[in-house]
């Protein structure tokens, strides 16, 4: 097999559909973008969660004054004997499942909310340090374990609530899971575009080179030979976009997360370059594998080899 004659054919190819290959590279880019840009999505999720939900905590509300119910009776707020009361359970009952358990006491709940809600005023109302109530923050070994926690310590005297803080984020994941979702679902149709293009891309080519095709064959071409130009044609142009893809979505990783966000947002940890090295290579390859795909499939139609 002659590795100039093929290389030949493909450049001649290329020529010949100039403004075809054309499309086909932007339909790849344009694929490839959605596809990439789902996958860097998703990764940030999952870096998010790693490190948020590692920092995050199980908060255990103690009774506050004046309130009356099954777990406060007495209406009079926790002291300190239900503080070591708690505390004993959790060292007790829950050591496997907690590693540090913080107590914040009502100034330092009321410094916390004062600098949320400037001058302590909450829904109209100014509230004093002596309206903040005591609660436990529980660091646990496996965050996942809130449930264990909660059914030990919920519906204890003493203890009003027991609060997951992760359910904070719920909401952004959530969203940003949609999000990646919608761009999947994109992803998927440019693809299913880019194939059709390409299929129609070497079908032309293969239809405008009938006869050399024919006069191949009689000669005891192979049908591997006859086919070889076309496919590298597909797969050349489905490689180009993602190359176009992966620069586009490097570019933008680097000016948006790195430099744009990353001194505005110290509070999340950003995906940068070298969290996500098997997007690209990625990339790649699912443009080879469509091109190649869509091509044989054509080929075997429309050569008839």
């Amino acid at each position: 097999m002659r590795i100039s004659f093929i290389i030949s054919e493909v450049f001649q190819n290329l020529r010949r559909n100039t403004f075809m290959i054309i499309s086909v590279v932007l339909v790849t880019f344009i694929s490839l973008v959605f596809v990439g840009a789902s996958m860097i999505l998703q990764f940030q999720v999952n870096k998010a969660k790693g490190d948020w939900y590692d920092k995050v905590h199980v908060v255990v509300y103690l009774c506050p004054e004046y309130e009356s119910s099954f777990t406060c009776p007495t209406g009079e707020g926790a002291g300190d004997v239900d503080v070591k009361r708690i505390q004993d359970v959790i060292k007790t009952e829950l050591a496997k499942e907690v590693k540090e358990i913080t107590v914040q006491n009502k100034e330092q709940a009321y410094k916390i909310f004062k600098e949320k809600y400037p001058g302590g005023v909450y829904k109209g109302q100014t509230l004093t340090q002596d309206d903040m109530q005591i609660s436990l923050k529980l660091k646990l070994n496996n965050p996942n374990d809130f449930q264990v926690i909660n059914d030990v310590l919920s519906g204890r005297e003493g203890v009003q609530a027991v609060f997951d803080e992760r359910q904070l984020f719920e909401n952004i994941f959530d969203v940003l899971n949609k999000l990646t979702f919608v761009s999947v679902a994109l992803a998927v149709l440019m693809l299913f575009s880019a194939v059709l293009l390409i299929a129609t891309t070497i079908r032309l080519s293969a239809a405008s080179r009938k006869q050399e095709s024919g006069i191949m064959r009689l000669v005891g071409a192979s049908s591997m030979f006859i086919q070889l130009p076309f496919l590298l044609e597909g797969a050349l142009a489905a490689t180009l976009g993602a190359v176009f893809a992966c620069v586009f979505l490097g570019a933008i990783i680097n000016a948006f997360f790195v430099h744009l966000l990353d001194s505005s947002a110290k509070w999340i940890d950003l995906v940068n370059l070298s969290d996500i090295t098997i997007v690209f290579p990625t990339l790649v390859a699912i443009a080879v594998v469509i091109s190649i795909i869509s091509s044989a499939i054509t080929l075997r139609r429309y050569t008839k080899v």
